[in-house]
């Protein structure tokens, strides 16, 4: 049903821990298909990046969709792939765990893999991951972050989680 690779230890979070939180995330998004999961190091997601994307530079995730083969069992969505450095450096950042800022990464991966494409839906993907963040109790998303003033937005919302301040995004 799904794979869960930890190259990276993340305090906090067991594989089987994360194989839940895929299972759930999976389901939020409406994927029916197995998820694969890879948590590994930064020159990693370099390499992926370079080769997939053309870019240079180690980034948080990755999203590898599968292409349809008509398969009648234990189709696979696809593979995500995260960088434990970034995710550690975004949750300090950011001021939440390391083990939420994986299921945050995971979490926006998994939509990718459903068919969302936040750099040209006008907002959806964002919508969607607000209201499954809020589903699965995660805080900001990472979309927000992307935005100008995500930081502030952010910040705002652990101060008050009922703020909406930096809730709808459009990147």
């Amino acid at each position: 049903m799904f794979l869960v690779i930890l190259q990276k230890r993340i305090a906090g979070l067991t594989r089987s821990t994360l194989e839940r939180f895929v299972l759930q995330a999976r389901r939020a998004a409406g994927l029916r298909d197995a998820v694969h999961v890879l948590i590994t190091g930064s020159r990693e997601l370099r390499s992926l990046n370079r080769r997939f994307l053309g870019k240079d530079r180690p980034t948080d995730v990755l999203s590898f969709p599968s292409q349809p083969s008509g398969c009648t069992t234990r189709c696979v969505a696809g593979e995500v792939a995260i960088s434990a450095e970034v995710a550690r450096r975004n949750a300090r950042r950011l001021g939440h765990s390391v083990a939420d800022e994986v299921k945050i990464l995971v979490l926006h991966g998994i939509l990718h893999l459903a068919g969302y494409d936040h750099e040209h839906d006008n907002g959806r993907m964002a919508g969607k991951e607000n209201q499954l963040r809020q589903q699965l109790k995660l805080e900001s998303g990472l979309i927000e972050r992307t935005q100008p003033r995500a930081g502030k937005a952010a910040r705002e919302q652990r101060r008050d989680p009922s703020s909406t301040a930096g809730r709808r995004r459009t990147a």
